[in-house]
């Protein structure tokens, strides 16, 4: 699910999960065992990418209304752990969005570094109420801290997708790359900020993520009531509705 290549002293992190590498629990526990190994070996950088012309279509909703309770009472809390791991990794990480990062695929790419976005037909954003669930706090926070809480709230209530240069443009993106260079555009990243003395680097983004994580503090309180709402019967019947409506399309 997570397929690791080390390339001079940069982890490379691929996402393999089925057609759309979408995400369920196994890829979250994956993605926290991964963190951890990288927490012990401590290379100089991270790269985090897709497979085939997705980075992350999101959540695995189809398995989330067929699991029971135990499923979902176990998916948000690996959520919540997979993307705080990621986002106070002590190391840079850059993400080469290969292709779609929708929901929780962009939310993912909102918790690493740098954004390095594969020019072309991608497509871009966070589509939770349309789907009609709520965003549990931690996606909101990696999403905020990367573009803004004007435009997080534009991006959210709109469920709007975005090209790479909308994305660009929107803050999300740091770069817009031809596809074929953008795993070693991203290696280049990685190599320059890699090349930062690591205590030097460390202290500064948790400088610099302190606030968003602060905020997560305060906002853990809505866990509980994201979770209760995520398994109401209406909700889960406009899940299905959204599938349904997906797989006519």
């Amino acid at each position: 699910m997570i397929v690791r290549e080390d390339r001079d002293d940069i982890a490379v992190l691929r996402i393999e999960n089925g057609k759309v590498n979408a995400i369920d629990l196994e890829l979250l526990e994956a993605m926290r065992e991964e963190m951890e190994s990288l927490l012990r070996q401590r290379p100089r950088a991270v790269v985090l990418t897709g497979t085939g012309r997705n980075f992350s279509a999101g959540l695995d909703l189809v398995r989330l209304i067929e699991e029971d309770a135990e499923y979902l009472g176990r998916l948000l809390p690996a959520l919540h752990e997979a993307l705080v791991g990621l986002f106070t990794l002590p190391l840079p990480v850059v993400a080469a969005v290969n292709g779609h990062a929708i929901a929780g695929g962009f939310v993912i790419a909102c918790a690493c570094d740098f954004r390095l976005v594969a020019d072309g037909s991608t497509k871009l954003g966070i589509t939770e109420l349309p789907v009609g669930v709520p965003f549990p706090p931690a996606p909101l926070e990696m999403v905020r801290t990367v573009v803004g809480s004007r435009r997080t709230r534009e991006l959210v209530y709109s469920g709007r997708l975005f090209t790479a240069g909308e994305a660009h443009a929107l803050g999300f993106a740091n770069e817009v790359v031809e596809p074929d260079r953008l795993l070693d555009r991203a290696l280049d990243v990685a190599a320059r900020s890699g090349a930062v003395p690591a205590q030097a680097f460390e202290l500064t983004k948790r400088q610099l993520q302190e606030p968003a994580l602060e905020r997560l503090r305060r906002h853990e309180r809505f866990a509980p009531e994201v979770a209760r709402v995520w398994a109401d019967p209406h909700v889960q019947a406009s899940i299905r509705g959204f599938i349904q409506k997906t797989l006519r399309r």
